[in-house]
């Protein structure tokens, strides 16, 4: 890797660590950035991302937990179930046809900003809402969480926002809080997968987990004064972008 190749990774990793912790898809840049134009196989860039993912949300977690912002126990009930989905996920991960599999992330990443783009509505509880039942809801509907992110991670931010909002009506402080513990946990899983199978190319993944731990910490601990249209903007074209070289290049 080149020094201009290194430092355009981790500014890309910059960017997508800040995404990730503040809403979501940033996998959405790095991820089709790895295949397309650094040439990794893509389950090697799926797997060298995770390094990234991991470094990033250990910094995000720290962070939150810095600003006294408190998700236990309940971040450890949709936890357990997500690395049990991702170890699923990932060995799925690490089978699928790279034809396929560039083919599904260019659909998915597609799909993920049609829906950040369009902010479809969803019914936020007046209050937080804690039952036994609702807590049983999350547990099944992280398993599957876990299954997506072990698979492919890209968007899935948006995914766990969705739906710890809907269910349990958490605040952004405290639902990005949990996003990123759940992250950092079931990614721990899928690198532990991606590992004994050799997918690994440790040398990109650090670099990106380098640009994303900052990007991650600076996002957990402070707001930036820069418009959300601007940023949803500048995320649209670039994977509109990357999504079509997936598919035709």
């Amino acid at each position: 890797m080149s020094l201009l190749e290194g430092l355009l990774l981790a500014a890309a990793g910059l960017f997508a660590g800040f995404m990730n912790t503040v809403a979501g898809g940033g996998s959405l840049i790095t991820l089709p950035l790895l295949i397309s134009f650094f040439g990794l196989p893509s389950s090697e860039a799926n797997a060298s991302n995770r390094v990234a993912i991991f470094a990033q949300n250990i910094f995000s977690v720290a962070g939150f937990r810095s600003k006294g912002v408190r998700v236990f126990p309940f971040a450890i009930y949709v936890a357990i179930p997500a690395i049990l989905g991702a170890i699923i996920g990932s060995k799925i991960a690490v089978d699928i046809n790279e034809t396929i599999f560039n083919r599904i992330l260019a659909i998915i990443m597609l799909m993920v900003m049609t829906l950040t783009i369009f902010k479809p509505s969803i019914k936020k509880q007046a209050e937080e809402m804690l039952t036994t039942k609702k807590i049983w809801i999350s547990v099944v509907a992280f398993f599957f969480v876990g299954i997506y992110g072990g698979f492919i991670q890209a968007g899935i931010g948006f995914i766990m926002i969705a739906t710890l909002t809907a269910i349990h009506g958490f605040n952004m402080a405290k639902t990005n809080a949990i996003k990123v513990f759940v992250a950092l946990s079931y990614t721990v899983a899928a690198l532990v997968v991606f590992y004994l199978s050799g997918k690994i190319n440790w040398e990109y993944g650090l670099v990106l987990a380098a640009g994303q731990s900052i990007g991650g910490w600076v996002a957990s601990r402070w707001s930036v004064g820069v418009n959300d249209r601007v940023i949803r903007m500048i995320l649209l074209v670039t994977v509109i972008a990357l999504s079509i070289k997936l598919w035709f290049f």
